[in-house]
């Protein structure tokens, strides 16, 4: 009876001491971005000092897009953050269903690493059916609820095989291989951001691609297969590689 007239009180004081079990442990995922302005607002997965990948869904615009790294909460200055605006966009072509939703971004200045900027390794093998992984983003991760969460978001999900993700899909989607599904009835399977990120064994495995488990949480949410770009995000990156300047010596005057 008090704890019940405790939480009561605090209701009306416009407190909670309820929580929300799904926002990360503040600055867990240091690989997380969020990407904001020029028409987005949504996360990709810091690779390395120069290179984010995101979805298609999230492909932000060049110089207008700022891509903030180490934060938690985007609604308050937490003194961690490094803002830096995007310098290349490249999506993988054709987009879309069936074939492929991913772009690369690469940073107008590099970022710099510390314990709460940290890329993500890409995957060196292919997850399995059961395996569990965790999906982060700033996305309401209540069914049918599109909201966006101002602080980051973790919920975990176990892969599901193929076919029965394929046996979820409307009419209007088709399977490809390009795609890894994740999450099922009596999880959380709920994640609305457009570049919501997943990790397996420490490896980016996943992108958002289709949040089917925020329709259903019964259905498992469809993800970029990145175990099947590693070629392609390499050869992205060597390709549209940054031009640092560098050093010279000064001449010796004779």
């Amino acid at each position: 009876m008090n704890f019940l007239l405790l939480l009561i009180a605090l209701g009306l004081a416009g407190a909670s001491p309820l929580e929300d079990y799904r926002v990360c442990q503040p600055h867990s995922r240091p690989w997380q971005v969020y990407l904001h302005g020029g028409g987005v607002s949504c996360s990709g997965a810091l690779i390395n000092e120069w290179w984010i990948v995101t979805s298609f869904h999230c492909t932000p615009t060049s110089y207008s897009t700022i891509a903030s790294l180490g934060e938690h909460d985007i609604t308050v200055e937490e003194g961690t953050e490094q803002n830096i605006h995007v310098a290349e966009v490249i999506r993988h072509s054709p987009y879309r269903s069936p074939l492929h939703s991913l772009t690369m971004v690469r940073l107008a200045e590099p970022a710099r690493f510390n314990q709460y900027v940290q890329p993500v390794p890409l995957p060196s093998r292919c997850p399995q059916p059961g395996q569990t992984c965790h999906v982060s983003g700033w996305g309401s991760t209540i069914p049918n609820q599109y909201e966006p969460s101002p602080q980051l978001k973790c919920i975990t999900v176990p892969v599901v095989d193929d076919q029965t993700c394929m046996n979820t899909f409307p009419e209007f989607l088709f399977w490809s291989i390009y795609m890894v599904c994740a999450g099922q009835a009596n999880t959380d399977n709920c994640m609305n951001d457009g570049g919501s990120v997943l990790v397996c064994d420490g490896q980016l495995q996943g992108v958002m691609w289709f949040a089917h488990g925020c329709r259903n949480p019964a259905d498992p949410s469809v993800y970029s297969k990145l175990c099947k770009y590693n070629d392609w995000i390499n050869g992205v990156m060597d390709r549209y590689a940054p031009t640092v300047p560098t050093a010279t010596t000064p001449m010796m005057m004779t």
